[in-house]
């Protein structure tokens, strides 16, 4: 006579097994983001962010100066602007992480790690959504600057042009001194003997296509030069060596004005290349912040 050890019936445990390896693999009917709670937490970060962004500006435009020796350097100006930045960004993402961490719902039957992810998601998220609407403010306001500088710099420009015509200096506008083909043309039409009642404005374009041309090579032509001092000779009364000069002086105030122009365009590019790396490491930190206060206020969340 055979027993049996159990009494369950052939068949009924792998039955079993399978509906706890379903309960087990059961998907959530809903998701797990709360975007409630990542747009509340956003919106509290992207005001602050603002409310911080337009002091900061009213503190940075007291300390410096148009006038010599007067207000903060333009070096301590830029690290005060990157510290207030880093600022901005760890008070902001932290206030915003923290309130999504808090006000999103509870999770039932989630294990502990997975709870701590979803918070630091949604921290996360948070800060990102803040990010982005920060700068569509920032972005809209530059754009509106961008735009009235622009009508009112075309507005100028019509008036400017306006008034050149009315002058009946339109024929000036013809071969501008940057024209290559200007300075070309006045090389087939130069003479050795200078007329001294040649029209005024017709000589100062002229020579002003010489000089343009001087500056793009680096240097006058000695065929330039002479000719440039008969020129001036001729309108001046001035001796032949004395107009020599006064071109070489031009020459190098010409110069000096192009190398203190390419100096200011490489200060420019270096201040916006810190800004860069400024604004990296400080949206970089503020991500992190953002993050571990999402963690935070979900685990204070869960202990009430």
């Amino acid at each position: 006579m055979q027993t049996t050890t159990s009494g369950i019936r052939p068949g009924l445990g792998s039955s079993i097994s399978s509906a706890g390896e379903a309960a087990h693999t059961a998907e959530a009917s809903h998701s797990a983001v709360s975007w409630p709670a990542i747009i509340a937490g956003a919106a509290a970060a992207a005001a602050v962010s603002l409310i911080l962004i337009s002091l900061g500006t009213g503190l940075g435009l007291a300390t410096v100066s148009p006038w010599p020796n007067s207000g903060a350097s333009a070096t301590t100006f830029a690290v005060g602007a990157a510290i207030w930045l880093i600022v901005v960004q760890w008070l902001a993402s932290a206030l915003g992480g923290y309130l999504t961490g808090r006000l999103r719902t509870k999770w039932v039957g989630t294990h502990n790690h997975e709870v701590f992810f979803r918070d630091t998601a949604h921290g996360f998220l948070s800060w990102a959504v803040a990010t982005l609407f920060v700068i569509v403010i920032v972005a809209s306001g530059a754009a509106s600057v961008v735009s009235g500088g622009a009508r009112a710099l075309t507005s100028v420009a019509s008036g400017a042009a306006q008034g050149a015509a009315s002058g009946g200096a339109g024929a000036a506008a013809q071969s501008g001194p940057t024209d290559p083909t200007g300075y070309l043309v006045d090389t087939l039409f130069r003479s050795d003997r200078p007329d001294p009642n040649a029209n005024s404005a017709e000589v100062k374009q002229e020579a002003t296509r010489i000089l343009a041309t001087t500056l793009a090579n680096g240097s006058i032509a000695p065929a330039d030069k002479t000719y440039l001092a008969q020129l001036v000779a001729a309108r001046t009364g001035i001796a032949q060596p004395d107009a020599e000069k006064r071109i070489d002086d031009m020459v190098a105030q010409a110069k000096a004005a192009e190398t203190k122009a390419r100096e200011a365009a490489d200060a420019a590019r270096k201040a916006t290349t810190k800004l860069a790396f400024y604004s990296f490491f400080a949206l970089l930190i503020g991500a992190f912040i953002a993050s571990a206060a999402g963690a935070l206020g979900g685990h204070e969340r869960d202990e009430w």
